[in-house]
């Protein structure tokens, strides 16, 4: 008998047959925010090292110092990047409290003015003056901070909310974080690419959980036990994997790590699920108590 065409990738095709919400592979995937622009930065004090070697003592000193401010800056400047990008991801979130990348501008322009200076003092037939390194090092600076931006100078999404809660808030989520990040170095004693794309995927729902609470730090009550005492069992189960099956490669130890992840992921999304919906019931309150106030006061609502 004939049998119509039809499947889940069908226009007409059943809704239940297709595939849950599971996070794709990528979902969540984040791209490192200093890349190879903040990454050339580290060279050029390379050569200025080895060029200052043979200049003497004031030259060599001069260039030495050069060489380390340049590095410095390029250091800066790369966590500079990172923290406006865990700024960015936050719908709520407080100014970075040190100006990383406006530091890392004015060393910058610091180290270039010094090697400007120590390829003056090395030129025998020039006079040393402090014209041109100033100007170099002015150009550097603006330059720089025209190229990476400024650091983010003021808090975002603040207004109406209770600064200590958020305070307590940030030092759990922090504490999270150090657990995740253990669980990270970890698991890559395991060697296998497949557990560690697992285990990311578990701390992208994670951090779908910190998020929620950082937006609302009325829920931190509900979720504290997930912020610590199921992610740093987490931690411990992954540490103790990661060395058996790194001795072993047991199979079965991989199928139970596998299914806590699951049992665990699970109970992350479904607590993220519920603080939403609770955060919606007390919208649907409030906008219910506004409308009753209106209507008393004898304001027509359609």
């Amino acid at each position: 008998m004939a049998k119509r065409f039809g499947g889940k990738y069908s226009p007409s095709g059943d809704a239940s047959t297709s595939e849950s919400g599971s996070r794709g592979q990528f979902d969540g995937a984040r791209v490192e925010p200093a890349g190879a622009r903040a990454n050339l930065l580290f060279l050029p004090a390379i050569p200025l090292v080895f060029l200052s070697l043979n200049d003497g003592a004031i030259g060599m000193t001069v260039g030495l110092i050069a060489a380390a401010t340049l590095t410095g800056a390029a250091f800066l400047l790369r966590e500079g990047l990172r923290a406006e990008a865990a700024y960015n991801a936050r719908r709520t979130a407080r100014r970075p409290a040190i100006p990383r990348k406006i530091f890392a501008s004015v060393l910058t322009g610091l180290g270039t003015a010094l090697a400007a200076y120590r390829s003056e003092l090395v030129d025998a037939a020039a006079q040393a003056s402090l014209l041109a390194p100033v100007l170099f090092g002015a150009a550097a600076t603006a330059l720089h901070a025209v190229s990476f931006g400024l650091d983010p100078l003021k808090d975002k999404g603040m207004e109406g909310v209770d600064t200590f809660q958020q305070d307590r808030v940030a030092r759990v989520v922090e504490d999270a974080e150090k657990h995740l990040t253990e669980m990270t170095d970890a698991i890559k004693r395991a060697g296998d690419r497949r557990i560690e794309a697992r285990v990311e995927q578990f701390q992208d729902t994670a951090r779908d959980l910190f998020r929620t609470v950082e937006d609302d730090p009325r829920d931190l009550s509900g979720a504290r036990k997930y912020l610590t005492v199921y992610l740093q069992g987490a931690r411990d189960a992954t540490v103790k994997f990661a060395d058996v099956y790194a001795r072993t490669r047991d199979a079965q130890a991989m199928a139970d790590f596998t299914a806590l992840l699951d049992d665990l992921e699970q109970n992350f999304a479904a607590r993220t699920r519920k603080m939403l919906l609770d955060d919606r019931s007390d919208l649907t309150v409030e906008i219910a108590v506004l409308r009753e106030r209106l209507q008393r006061e004898g304001v027509r609502l359609k």
